[in-house]
This record gives C-alpha cells, structure tokens and sequence, in this order.
C-alpha cells in the first residue's frame, strides 16, 4: 500500500527558516533507513507559501499567490512510502525526528484497482504508459 505523509507547516517552515544541521543529519539518518527497507519512494521539502500560489477553478478562475495565512491545512514536505498496512506506515512514521508539536498527516495513495469499472482497460492503459514515460525523466 502506497501512503503519503504529509508535514504541516509552522510559524518556522512559513518564515522559510530552514532546518538545523543536526536535524538535516537526523532526517537523512531517518530517510536512510526507509530506503534500505525498501519503504521510501520520494520524500521532498517545500518552499514557503510566500513563493507559491493558489488557483481557484470555476467561473472566475483565480490565481492567488501567496503567502497564505498559516492553517492547518498548509504542507511544508512529504514522504511517499510504500508499506503493508496503515499500522505499519505509522510504526515507520512514529520514528521520524520531529519536535513536540509538530504534526503530520498519512493518507494512502489510490490504486488502479480502487476505481473498479470506471478506470476502463483503456483509461488504464494511458495511466501505465504516462507512468512509464514520467519515470523516464
């Protein structure tokens, strides 16, 4: 099963402070151990809201640009891992060196085989063919 973990963002990620060494060096401890169990597919940190930008779809479209306001909702990085079980992206997850207060989220990932009848062979075909041609690049 496929999860992604997504790492809220703070008063500290949104000012664009960035991490300490000892923390940059306990995170790459971490990441390492992911990749050598195979569990790690991508993980990334992200620039601040400040540098980023919103659209919004519908009549009126708009493009907002940033910084927003700092809610719960805002991302600050992700992992994409891939586990057994929600039990297991969580024992993976509980280790992550992050300080008291920080917060992340693990959503799983769909699979084709969760769209049933709606992903016809032909819609899944153009799916593995996108696939196969990003991992390309």
């Amino acid at each position: 099963m496929r999860f992604m973990v997504i790492v809220k963002a703070s008063k500290d990620t949104e000012a664009g402070v960035m991490p300490s060494t000892e923390l940059l060096a306990a995170m790459g401890k971490f990441n390492e151990e992911l990749v050598k169990a195979g569990v790690m597919e991508a993980g990334e940190g992200l620039h601040p809201t400040s540098k980023g930008a919103r659209i919004r779809y519908g009549s009126g479209e708009s493009v907002t640009r940033g910084p927003f306001a700092l809610s719960t909702d805002l991302v600050a990085g992700f992992w994409l891992i891939n586990t057994k079980s929600l039990d297991e992206a969580i024992a993976w997850m509980k280790r992550a060196p992050f300080a008291e207060g920080d917060e992340i989220e693990i959503r799983q990932v769909f699979s084709a085989e969760d769209f049933g009848e709606a992903l016809t062979p032909e819609l899944r075909e153009q799916e593995e063919r996108l696939r196969a041609e990003a991992a390309k690049k």
